[in-house]
């Protein structure tokens, strides 16, 4: 217990801006009573000292190289098979996103937050929920983590990878760059407006009659975003995702629309954030 409490006293919990995604929403006051947390300095220097600060990075690198482990063998095993008979399709595809974002989130919400996504961190970064130096090393370690998680994909089919396009993100024919980036923006704004949404301590507070694991609807509305958008981007709406196949397919038509797969997806957490900090829980309108 000596070191449970340690870890504790390092800052495992001292910090609060980390906003876990899949524990956030449950109080620990039995009284139920709500109290607006004050927002997450820009710049935490005790953060930098801390034990749990790179724990959670360490968390957000193997969550993020599973995800892409995981869901791109599901692509390649889809791709392979020209008669989609005999693999899970399109909807397993999207149910392996959905799945293991569901998975992931639940597993890693105590330790980073469970963003595994640097839309995500950004959105929650603008409302802020988190400092700036986690946000800038959440999104470093989610990007090398999805280049490691795609290249041990790569490292099973070889040179079949290539041909099978890699899993790598693109706006498919029949699509305009501007279809793309809508889609990217949409997806991205129900994703982060779920999470939004799920992990609200207030909502909590005055519903605690309802139960809520917040993985469940966040691993929902990736899977069908993916639903929606599979057939016009392949479904981005995580930047890392986007950066770690295009990286390890490195091929001219995984660059050629990639811009759209960071500027969609952060446009759309932006836009959530907004949206639920400002129109939601109008908080810059309460007073102080």
């Amino acid at each position: 217990m000596e070191g449970k409490e340690e870890d504790v006293k390092l800052g495992a919990n001292k910090y609060r801006e980390t906003q876990p995604i899949g524990t956030a929403a449950q109080s620990q006051d039995d009284s139920k009573d709500y109290k607006e947390p004050p927002p997450a300095p820009l710049i935490e220097p005790g953060e930098l000292t801390s034990w749990s600060f790179y724990r959670a990075g360490i968390a957000e690198f193997v969550a993020t190289f599973l995800f892409l482990y995981i869901t791109v063998l599901t692509v390649m095993g889809v791709f392979k098979d020209p008669t989609k008979c005999t693999t899970v399709g399109i909807q397993g595809i999207a149910w392996a996103f959905g799945g293991m974002i569901f998975a992931l989130v639940y597993c890693t919400a105590g330790i980073s937050g469970g963003h595994i996504n640097p839309a995500v961190t950004f959105g929650l970064f603008l409302a802020r929920k988190l400092s700036l130096p986690r946000a800038l090393f959440y999104m470093v370690m989610q990007t090398l983590g999805a280049i490691c998680g795609a290249g041990v994909v790569k490292g099973f089919y070889g040179d079949r990878y290539d041909q099978l396009g890699g899993g790598a993100n693109s706006v498919n024919p029949g699509y305009t760059k501007g279809d793309g980036l809508g889609a990217e923006i949409v997806g991205t704004f129900v994703l982060v407006y779920t999470v939004f949404s799920a992990t609200d301590a207030k909502r909590n507070a005055r519903d605690s009659h309802v139960p809520i694991l917040a993985p469940l609807p966040i691993g929902f509305a990736v899977f069908l975003v993916h639903l929606a958008t599979i057939p016009i981007t392949g479904t981005g709406i995580n930047p890392a995702r986007s950066l770690g196949a295009a990286i390890i397919f490195n091929k001219e038509r995984s660059w050629d629309h990639h811009w759209i797969f960071w500027v969609g997806p952060f446009i759309g957490a932006a836009l959530a954030a907004l949206y639920h900090q400002v129109v939601i829980r109008a908080i810059p309108f309460k007073s102080k």
